[in-house]
């Protein structure tokens, strides 16, 4: 309706200079105008049915107007879906067409006598030539800006998620580790001693009990973010002022820890840390030390904490059902924070985790 109406405007304002509009003029304004509905699915066809109405409209002299729009919607829409060259071809043979009826088929075509057009006509034609090339390249630039901001936000959503299920797993393999070794340890206690001494029996059943709700404690606040991803966790991470608790239970479950050193105040994210590290360190000794005995040294040092812990060995061999994730665990979780893990075999047989972790936030969180 706006071509049909602004070419019958341009009509009156241009009456004895070109032709008036008549129904094939009427018709060409609704092909050029029509094909737009198809823009975004036949983006080519478009840009050269409309480029080629329009050329069809200039040589049979009607008046200038709004049609030449339908043309550089077409354009605008072809470059942005990929068709430069498309584009630039048919606004190109558009421009000749113009320029070939201006200057020399003039004198054959509507309206009779007519002028060859001034030289001030083309710099205006020009200046909209590069309106239209200026405005589609800006589109097709800023469309394509879109689609890559989406694409980054879809991808940095997909990390987090991927960081989000690593830190989870990591949590409940250390949460499960730790209380399934102890419990492991207790019930085979248990199960030899229950006719022979069935007070130490209890006394391991009583373990068993009790690092069982602490498991299942630690295990429901981490399913509890899951939940409600966003909320405060009902009840703080663990950190190294629970030192004291683990050391408790290792020796439950027949493991003689020694403390030394004392922790600095730590960001959560390195407190929770460190307490992982040592927990799995003391698992692993449970699991596969024949040492009954470890040791565990904090050594704060400026911006870093030094977490050591040893056992005499020998290694037992025995799997106690380990997935073989911990010692990883470990490293995952102070690699995250920019710190290292180093972990082997001692000379005297015994064997070492030695952990290095910044004390400042601000590491790769």
């Amino acid at each position: 309706m706006f071509v049909l109406a602004g070419s019958a405007f341009a009509a009156h304002a241009q009456d004895g200079e070109r032709a008036s509009l008549d129904l094939f003029a009427r018709a060409l304004l609704l092909v050029a105008s029509g094909l737009l509905l198809w823009r975004l699915r036949r983006p080519v066809a478009v840009v050269f049915g409309t480029a080629a109405a329009v050329a069809v409209y200039l040589g049979a002299g009607y008046a200038y107007g709004p049609v030449f729009l339908t043309v550089a919607v077409a354009c605008c829409s072809a470059v942005v879906a990929g068709h430069r060259r498309a584009a630039w071809t048919a606004l190109g043979m558009l421009w000749a067409v113009h320029l070939l009826v201006a200057h020399w088929l003039y004198r054959w075509l509507p309206p009779a006598g007519d002028h060859p057009a001034p030289l001030g006509q083309e710099i205006v034609v020009a200046g909209w030539v590069v309106a239209i090339v200026a405005i589609a390249e800006l589109a097709r630039i800023r469309r394509e800006q879109w689609a890559r901001e989406r694409a980054e936000r879809a991808q940095a959503a997909r990390r987090r998620a991927g960081e989000e299920r690593l830190r989870i797993a990591r949590e409940l393999h250390d949460v499960l580790a730790h209380s399934l070794s102890v419990i492991n340890v207790q019930a085979g206690v248990g199960l030899a001693l229950l006719d022979s001494d069935p007070e130490q029996a209890r006394t391991a059943l009583t373990t068993i009990k009790s690092a069982s709700k602490e498991a299942l404690g630690e295990v429901r606040q981490v399913l509890d973010t899951l939940r409600t991803p966003g909320d405060a966790p009902r009840a703080p991470a663990p950190g190294l002022d629970r030192l004291p608790e683990l050391v408790e239970q290792a020796a439950r479950a027949g493991l003689t820890v020694d403390v030394t050193g004392r922790a600095p105040r730590l960001p959560p994210h390195t407190d929770l840390a460190a307490f992982r590290i040592v927990q799995e360190a003391l698992t692993n000794v449970v699991r596969h030390s024949g040492s009954r005995h470890a040791r565990v040294r904090l050594d704060h040092s400026g911006a870093t904490l030094r977490l050591r812990i040893d056992d005499d060995g020998p290694a037992t061999g025995a799997e106690a059902g380990g997935s073989g994730n911990g010692l990883a665990g470990m490293r995952e979780r102070a690699a995250a924070l920019g710190g290292t893990i180093d972990a082997g075999q001692r000379p005297d047989g015994g064997y070492r985790v030695l952990a290095v972790l910044p004390t400042r936030a601000g590491g790769n969180q």
